[in-house]
């Protein structure tokens, strides 16, 4: 009975954690703030720059905050509802633990976190990637290259050794969760666990989450596709099917980017 209680409990708290998320994406999109949802610089124009211009560091830090804010969210929103197999799984390994709900919120913090980090690197990198065109003249006037590279390295990572070892792993959560929890020290490992589990996720994932930054990271539509894409691949039975007829459309896409451009 307590299982079960536990169960009608949990579920629930995590649908309103995801939907939240949603909600607080589709608020940010819709308010003076949403350009800075779709990476655009904050000390540049709009309500923050003359802040990011008169503290110490603004640019940096408070961009920064504002990136692993929206990151944190796009995560919640996109990301949790994939990885509900391996709260499942956890859940059925603690499942006699008082502590259970402790330990499935550090599982949560864990994941979250392993995508946070990624997602702070990939900011890095986007903002060194523009100010590198914005010094080449030849590139900054053929913007449309760094969409077409970005959809064509997407679809051919989808046919790559790792995405396909990485997804195995986040189609077997349980075997996962079996081979990794010992629970001595139960919150670290909790943590640890998820963070773990998390990095699978980045490696299987990671590509098609950098189309954000291609097809607009304010886009609720792209989100939209793009998690449910993630979920299907991970969770479907059908879904390590849809691995390379995604990467085909990406390629393909690619190349009529480039194609319209010639």
């Amino acid at each position: 009975m307590s299982a079960l209680r536990h169960r009608n409990v949990f579920v629930p708290t995590l649908a309103s954690l995801v939907l939240l998320a949603w909600a607080a994406l589709w608020a940010w999109t819709r308010s003076p703030y949403g350009r800075y949802l779709a990476h655009d610089d904050l000390s540049a124009t709009g309500p923050l720059a003359w802040l990011c211009r008169t503290m110490p560091g603004g640019s940096l830090w408070l961009s920064a905050l504002f990136y692993a804010a929206a990151w944190t969210l796009m995560i919640l929103a996109m990301m949790l509802p994939s990885a509900l197999s391996l709260f499942n799984a956890f859940d059925r390994v603690v499942s006699d633990r008082a502590d259970r709900t402790w330990l499935l919120a550090l599982l949560g913090l864990g994941y979250v976190a392993a995508w946070s980090g990624f997602g702070l690197i990939a900011h890095a990198l986007h903002a060194l990637l523009l100010a590198g065109v914005a010094r080449v003249p030849a590139l900054a006037w053929r913007g449309w290259l760094i969409g077409a590279a970005t959809l064509a390295l997407a679809g051919a990572f989808q046919f790559s050794t790792l995405k396909t070892r990485c997804l195995d792993r986040c189609r077997t959560p349980l075997s996962f969760v079996i081979s990794h929890w010992r629970g001595r020290t139960p919150r670290r490992q909790a943590f640890a666990l998820g963070g773990r589990h998390g990095l699978f996720c980045v490696g299987c994932c990671w590509a098609l989450m950098l189309l954000m930054f291609a097809v607009g990271a304010g886009s609720l539509g792209w989100m939209l596709a793009l998690a449910a894409a993630m979920a299907i691949e991970k969770n479907a039975a059908w879904g390590a099917g849809l691995s390379a007829p995604l990467g085909v459309a990406l390629i393909g896409w690619a190349m009529l980017i480039v194609a319209d451009h010639l």
